[in-house]
């Protein structure tokens, strides 16, 4: 008889929620310690808050030197630089240099930055200044003051790492659910797929629509967490990497994937890309479904998806 065990940690700073299904508590429990373990191991490797990790020592480094890394973080930037190239900077992972003194989102915020000092807020962000080289396996950042940060693909990769250490140890199914970012594979108890809920924008515990899921991963990116009002308008915590301005306009994005990681490294850019060309972005790309809702709640769905 097969059964279910659930466990809620926090890790990278949010909420992880895992759902194994095994023989018995214990094996299931074992299970997810690995996963536990391995999305630490990850934390430690991308967070910009530990002197220790690669990604402080590549910032470190802006415009002296190229940082020998791992092949695993070398591969991971690469991919975000292709993400980079396939969104036009919608999505960069150099967007580690605005300064948070600038965007606070708290209550303080009263109003809006002149939009000249927020265009130079941002004018370090480009992507095509993260010089790869792969046969020495290095990365460089062109400009002094250039940083990275992996804060909008972070939690999907873990995820998806997650999914695979439990996957490599045994686990035929489960969920592994990075606050909003999460990746299911198998089947429930009863044989039927997961039954994944998007959350209402406007109601935080509350969803509105339901579907069923298996192999297939779900991100949520939404202004509902952070934001500020400003002359009645809503301003989210999404920054937009080329005019230096939080975006309006949309509540959240909902991305369908095969992959946690490319689930949540696509939820940012179609929020900065607005609804009309991230919709027609994501109806190019295949086996990526897309659910918007904007401001005044009208939902928009891209070409492949159908809810139950």
């Amino acid at each position: 008889m097969l059964m279910l065990l659930k466990k809620v940690d926090k890790l990278m700073g949010n909420r992880f929620e895992f759902t194994v299904i095994g023989e018995n508590e214990n094996w299931c429990a074992e299970k997810i310690d690995l996963a536990i373990e391995e999305i630490k191991r990850i934390e430690k490797l991308l967070t910009t808050f530990s002197t220790e990790s690669i990604t402080h020592q590549i910032n470190e480094n802006a415009g002296i030197q190229p940082v020998t890394v791992t092949e695993e973080v070398f591969a991971l930037v690469q991919r975000c630089q292709m993400l980079s190239k396939i969104t036009q900077g919608a999505f960069d992972i150099s967007y580690g240099g605005i300064d948070k003194k600038f965007w606070n989102f708290d209550l303080k915020m009263t109003t809006l930055p002149d939009p000249e000092l927020a265009k130079k807020s941002v004018a370090l962000i480009n992507y095509q200044n993260i010089v790869l080289d792969e046969q020495k396996r290095t990365v460089f950042l062109k400009n002094k003051g250039m940083r990275i940060g992996f804060g909008g693909i972070g939690k999907g990769y873990a995820a998806e790492m997650a999914k695979r250490k439990l996957q490599e140890n045994g686990v035929k199914s489960g969920i592994v659910n990075a606050s909003g970012d999460l990746s299911a594979w198998g089947y429930q108890e009863n044989g039927e797929a997961w039954t994944i809920g998007i959350a209402n924008p406007n109601l935080r515990n509350d969803i509105f629509s339901t579907f069923k899921i298996t192999n297939t991963a779900v991100a949520t990116s939404g202004n509902y967490e952070k934001f500020v009002m400003i002359n009645n308008k809503k301003y989210s915590h999404t920054i937009d990497p080329k005019t230096g301005y939080p975006v309006s306009g949309i509540k959240s994005v909902t991305i369908i994937a095969e992959n946690a990681e490319i689930a949540d490294a696509l939820a940012t850019p179609v929020t900065v890309m607005g609804i009309e060309v991230g919709l027609d972005f994501i109806n190019q790309l295949k086996h990526i479904g897309c659910i918007i809702i904007d401001d005044a709640d009208n939902k928009y769905f891209s070409k492949n998806i159908n809810l139950t």
